[in-house]
């Protein structure tokens, strides 16, 4: 099991390759060049706020709204509490963030099996790209071999930069953005103080999004899964191993590690991602 918490971990902001002022806690992260990559971190829009031009991913995303209201459209959201599935080769946006807005998200590679590009190499892009181009609204300009200006999207420019290789997107697997409110969903008891809210299982690789409830005493046997799990403790205390664990915090678990019993000394809940299996 790994672990982070987001009181040790610094901030940084992302990149030029988007507009305005986006500042993210990374807490974990998987293996680059492997389809099970991802990043898993917390982001706060800035002063002036965060767009983003309509534009898709060759990755998943998933979003859980901890403080505001995302706009993933013109006039589509995900409000607080929310959770939101991005599939691969999905469309969504124009994005405009406000100031504020507080956003839990994991990117993860899509059941295509193409990966995620981990973001010290998309910033290592975004900064060689700056002295050859210029990024503006979202999309990277720049003059060709022959001289006339070319447009592209800030974050396709960056993965192509940092691979050397055309950004190729799968057929998509949905035709929209997953929007879910959690509230509209029922705990079911799972063994004594624990209870499990599934909100969806995804594509052929059977991806989950889901939490998990721990009463107080009430013990989550943590991983054994089928994929790598992934827990964002979104309210409570657990104890593992004699070290306590508050809100912010997140773990990882790999599915060939033994059970990790965690102990909630407190009304708890995680937000639980299972991957895509491979």
């Amino acid at each position: 099991m790994r672990a982070a918490r987001s009181a040790t971990t610094d901030a940084e902001n992302v990149g030029t390759m988007r507009e305005g002022v986006l500042s993210q806690k990374h807490l974990l992260c998987g293996e680059d060049d492997s389809p099970l990559n991802y990043d898993l971190n917390m982001g706060r829009a800035g002063s002036g706020g965060w767009r983003t031009p309509r534009h898709r991913h060759n990755f998943d995303q998933i979003r859980y709204i901890a403080k505001g209201r995302l706009p993933y459209s013109e006039t589509q959201f995900l409000e607080e509490g929310w959770v939101g599935y991005f599939p691969e080769s999905v469309y969504y946006g124009p994005q405009d963030r406000a100031e504020g807005l507080e956003t839990v998200v994991l990117q993860l590679g899509g059941a295509s099996g193409g990966g995620y590009l981990s973001v010290a190499r998309r910033e290592a892009a975004n900064a060689a790209l700056n002295k050859i181009g210029t990024f503006k609204a979202g999309m990277f300009i720049y003059q060709d071999e022959n001289g006339q200006t070319q447009t592209r999207d800030g974050s396709e420019a960056c993965f192509e930069h940092a691979t050397g290789q055309k950004l190729e997107f799968a057929t998509p697997r949905y035709s929209d953005v997953i929007a879910m409110n959690p509230a509209a969903y029922a705990w079911v008891p799972e063994e004594d103080g624990v209870s499990i809210k599934t909100l969806g299982t995804f594509t052929e690789r059977g991806a989950r999004i889901g939490f998990v409830q721990i009463e107080p005493e009430g013990i989550y046997k943590a991983g054994g899964k089928e994929s790598i799990e992934i827990l964002y403790l979104t309210k409570g205390q657990v104890v593992i191993d004699n070290i306590e664990y508050g809100p912010e915090s997140a773990f990882e678990l790999l599915p060939d590690e033994d059970i990790v019993p965690m102990r909630a000394t407190k009304d708890t809940e995680f937000l639980s991602v299972v991957l895509h299996k491979f």
